[in-house]
């Protein structure tokens, strides 16, 4: 199984257009990559391609890569599908600019596609402009994505404020793990609250973790003075402390831990800074826009 990180950031970007902070300073000036919003592309084949997420940056993504190029001379796509981790639009704006597609697959929880359809409205704009077949994602069931590649959806349970009235909680945020045909498994957790015993269940022993790196601490945006909420108010956890992912992660005898979708305020990415290194001190890895991993 091939991955390709797309993006590595999370909404926003990074530098974030609107954000003067110490890391977005520092990436403007040179001393820091700057990231697209999250997003993979994964393959057991390197020709069929499954999206997970469709960030608003996902035109430059496939640019960026060529495995996602359409063959020459005609529309035909290497993507295969969209599998949504939500309902956010980080996630999921990108599937507008997919409209030119002759159809799209989506697959999505119930609790998501309900979002999309009677909140946000994105799934009714989208179908004005092409076909959108929508699977079902059941929580706990396997699915079979293609040949030698299928994936399970688990439940992240989330206290994080729906923004689009109400709904079913169960199904709101969901990971997926994704396994080959030769036993390769890869957990992609970009939004992740607390490592409940379910949750740590369905990473332990993974090949391959890409996991929410949003912030360094929990407080680290009223800190900062540019929210009033914490990192768990937001609905992910944070890495530093005695309770964030750092401290919980080396229990579950995962093969490759990298963190994804960090906020452009954190300061892991920037090299040489002290969170950094306790990062790779601790053998887990940040990841980079362009990052390819074989599971």
């Amino acid at each position: 199984m091939l991955v390709r990180v797309l993006g590595s950031a999370a909404g926003g970007g990074s530098p974030q257009w609107n954000c003067g902070c110490p890391v977005c300073t520092a990436v403007r000036a040179g001393d820091g990559l700057a990231r697209t919003q999250s997003s993979i592309a994964v393959s057991a084949d390197r020709h069929r391609w499954f999206l997970l997420n469709a960030s608003p940056d996902v035109r430059t993504q496939i640019e960026a890569f060529p495995g996602l190029h359409p063959r020459d001379g005609d529309r035909t796509t290497p993507v295969e599908a969209i599998l949504l981790t939500d309902a956010e639009l980080d996630h999921t704006l990108g599937l507008l600019l997919l409209r030119e597609a002759r159809a799209l697959t989506v697959y999505a929880t119930p609790a998501a596609h309900k979002t999309l359809s009677d909140g946000s409205g994105l799934l009714r704009t989208l179908e004005r402009y092409c076909p959108v077949e929508w699977r079902a994602v059941d929580p706990g069931a396997e699915m079979s994505l293609a040949e030698g590649l299928s994936c399970r959806a688990f439940d992240v349970p989330t206290t994080k404020r729906a923004r689009f009235g109400s709904g079913p909680d169960h199904g709101r945020v969901v990971g997926y793990r994704l396994t080959d045909k030769a036993g390769g498994t890869l957990v992609y957790l970009p939004a992740v609250q607390e490592l409940t015993p379910p949750v740590r269940a369905e990473i332990e022993g993974c090949g391959c973790l890409l996991i929410d790196g949003t912030c360094w601490h929990d407080d680290e945006l009223i800190r900062l003075g540019l929210a009033g909420k914490t990192s768990r108010d937001m609905g992910h956890l944070p890495i530093d402390g005695p309770d964030g992912s750092l401290a919980q992660l080396p229990s579950l005898a995962v093969r490759r831990t990298i963190f994804v979708h960090m906020n452009n305020t954190n300061p892991i990415l920037l090299g040489g800074t002290p969170e950094r290194r306790a990062v790779e001190d601790s053998g887990m890895e940040v990841a980079m826009d362009g990052l390819e991993v074989e599971v």
